[in-house]
């Protein structure tokens, strides 16, 4: 199982390698003293810049298949009702296969949305291994990672900053100043967690699937997922902590942009987004269907009481929503 892992990886930590080494070589040639932290850390920023970019079209989907888990939500509590209580084997395979139906004529399902999180995950080990192994690859105990050399291993490992290397970690500090640049880092990296996943289920959930149970176990994780990775950040190389938070950021500001250009339907976000529509004089889409679906409704009720509905004008139809306006209509017969 550790070869089938390593073999996985070895790809991927070459390319990490290759990405932070490439943009390493571009800060250096604008100026910037190559065995300095910020220049690693900035290389590591850019390898988060080329990996997002690339993950984009699976963004956009993730954000299709999370809204439509959202919009689907009163189906799926009607099959969960249907089957409420109910614990023999066939009604369970029933409910199982009604809602593998549903997510298939919607074109969605429950893993759709962590797609960009698997995709990731490699890359977030590749650094961690590139990042645990310089201290080795500069002692000459493991060989060079793609361009990361024993020298070039050597420069980035002693690379420091505010104090701390970037390979150091909080358990592993020889320092205070690599004690704190730590737990800043596992803050800021926790909190734009947390601001990521609320800013989803605040502004860009309907109301009708804030209520639901899938909305309730959303919330549950909206405040475990910080602890976890709080707790677990003691354990990594500040450049993965450095990595993650420009990760986090990244997430946060082009979900941003998404909930405010194409919100659910029935969000907060949607409702904010006609607003400005109309403050900027445009039109608000689904509002000429609405006045269309109240005049066929009007004709309706008129059929219903043996009316013959009278063609409006333009001009005459106005003047009946003014005060003391005459009625758009004229006079009408029974039919």
């Amino acid at each position: 199982m550790g070869d089938l892992f390593n073999s996985i990886l070895t790809p991927i930590e070459w390319l990490v390698a290759w990405i932070m080494y490439g943009f390493h070589q571009v800060f250096t040639t604008l100026g910037l003293p190559e065995a300095a932290g910020i220049t690693w850390a900035l290389s590591i920023v850019g390898l988060v810049i080329v990996m997002r970019a690339a993950m984009i079209p699976l963004f956009v989907k993730q954000i299709k298949a999370s809204r439509k888990m959202q919009l689907i939500q009163p189906e799926l509590q009607k099959i969960q009702k249907k089957y409420k209580g109910k614990t023999d084997p066939e009604s369970r395979q029933a409910m199982t296969q009604e809602t593998m139906e549903l997510y298939k004529k919607e074109g969605t399902n429950p893993f759709s949305s962590c797609l960009p999180i698997l995709v990731q995950s490699p890359f977030f080990f590749g650094l961690f291994r590139v990042l645990n192994g310089l201290d080795d690859i500069a002692a000459g105990d493991k060989a060079q990672i793609g361009p990361i050399t024993k020298t070039v291993a050597s420069q980035a490992e002693s690379a420091s900053i505010f104090g701390a290397q970037l390979s150091d970690t909080f358990l592993g500090a020889n320092g205070l100043s690599t004690q704190i640049v730590t737990v800043v880092l596992i803050v800021l990296m926790s909190a734009t967690t947390f601001l990521t996943q609320r800013q989803l289920m605040t502004k860009n959930m309907p109301q009708s699937a804030l209520d639901s149970p899938f909305a309730k176990q959303q919330k549950m994780l909206l405040y475990i997922f910080p602890i976890i990775f709080a707790v677990s950040g003691i354990n990594f190389p500040i450049g993965v902590l450095i990595y993650w938070f420009t990760t986090n950021v990244w997430s946060m500001t082009q979900q941003f942009y998404v909930i405010r250009r194409m919100p659910a339907p029935g969000s907060a976000a949607e409702r904010a987004y006609h607003e400005r529509l109309q403050r900027k004089g445009k039109a608000v889409p689904g509002a000429a269907a609405v006045t269309d679906g109240a005049d066929e409704d009007e004709a309706t009720d008129a059929t219903k009481s043996g009316q013959r509905v009278q063609p409006k004008s333009k001009k005459r139809a106005k003047n009946a929503g003014k005060p003391g306006g005459k009625p758009a209509g004229g006079p009408t017969t029974s039919g």
